[in-house]
């Protein structure tokens, strides 16, 4: 990842700032705007075929989500926002949200239902970072798909396998679960999921 300025600015100045005409994708870490790396080709077909498996998962059972294009999660602690690779959204919560129709900016946790992030070169912003700042605000699932097993031993062990890490909120924190293999995902949003790590990786 490159970052594009290095003196620090507001999350309003970084709405602001954002071009719509970029083919790139920025997110601001703590006043700071980084520029997020293209995807590969596969970090792509792994995006593309969870978001399609969850539309179909909405679809299905009539369940009041939505998967946008593009939203920013804004953490509330300091001047960071996030452009997660899938976000699923509690359209009824969205009245709450009074940035949301303006900017597409979500600011508070119980208007998400689930956090998808890919695993690139940065893992240690989806391990360390977001994972904790997900968890001060609330957001009730968390998932970590990590195709190339590039997190770092204390996360998914010595081995180094893909691996999908479920982070979920229980008692105000999270407990983390990791699938492998033939190892079907749980998940609290879509407790019906028929899914394994090995169909994830396979996409």
């Amino acid at each position: 990842m490159t970052q594009t300025l290095t003196k620090p600015i507001s999350f309003d100045q970084f709405v602001a700032w954002y071009p719509t005409d970029s083919s790139c994708k920025y997110e601001l870490h703590s006043g700071v705007i980084v520029e997020m790396p293209l995807g590969t080709g596969q970090h792509s077909n792994i995006t593309g075929f969870i978001a399609g498996e969850l539309h179909f998962e909405i679809r299905r059972l009539n369940l009041p989500y939505s998967i946008p294009g593009d939203c920013l999660i804004k953490y509330a602690e300091d001047e960071s926002g996030y452009l997660p690779d899938i976000v699923v959204l509690d359209r009824a919560a969205l009245a709450n949200e009074p940035r949301w129709q303006p900017e597409s900016v979500i600011t508070s946790g119980r208007s998400v239902r689930l956090v998808v992030e890919v695993v690139s070169t940065n893992w240690q912003n989806d391990y360390g970072r977001k994972s904790g700042d997900y968890e001060v605000l609330g957001i009730p699932e968390y998932w970590i798909i990590d195709y190339r097993g590039l997190g770092g031993r204390r996360f998914i062990g010595a081995e180094k396998t893909p691996t999908i890490s479920v982070y979920q909120m229980v008692d105000g924190e999270y407990d983390v679960k990791q699938f492998r293999g033939d190892e079907p995902i749980e998940s609290l949003a879509f407790p019906d999921l028929q899914l394994t790590a090995a169909q994830i990786f396979q996409a």
